[in-house]
């Protein structure tokens, strides 16, 4: 965890089920517009409101794949829109 003034960094390695829950956390609270992350070494509460920036970048190397997912949001009505996002899953 690394924390500055209003912010809160945390790295570990978890297993897909657990950052399956985290996610299903992190939905609820969006949902709810409270979300607070925490670990040993400090926490820190957000309010998303209003419309959210959501980033998705997504690469594959040799020997390894990336996920990145932000969501970023103010309190200013500018928003960018590049058109909606498809996410599929293969059986």
């Amino acid at each position: 965890m690394l924390q500055r003034k209003n912010r809160f960094r945390h790295e570990s390695l978890e297993d897909a089920k657990t950052i399956q829950h985290y996610l299903k956390a992190i939905t609820k609270g969006l949902e709810k517009g409270e979300l607070v992350f925490s670990d040993d070494d400090g926490s820190i509460e957000l309010h998303p409101q209003g419309l959210l920036n959501l980033k998705v970048v997504a690469s594959e190397d040799d020997n390894k794949n990336r996920l990145e997912i932000r969501i970023t949001w103010s309190n200013d009505e500018a928003h960018t829109e590049t058109g909606p996002l498809t996410i599929q899953t293969k059986s």
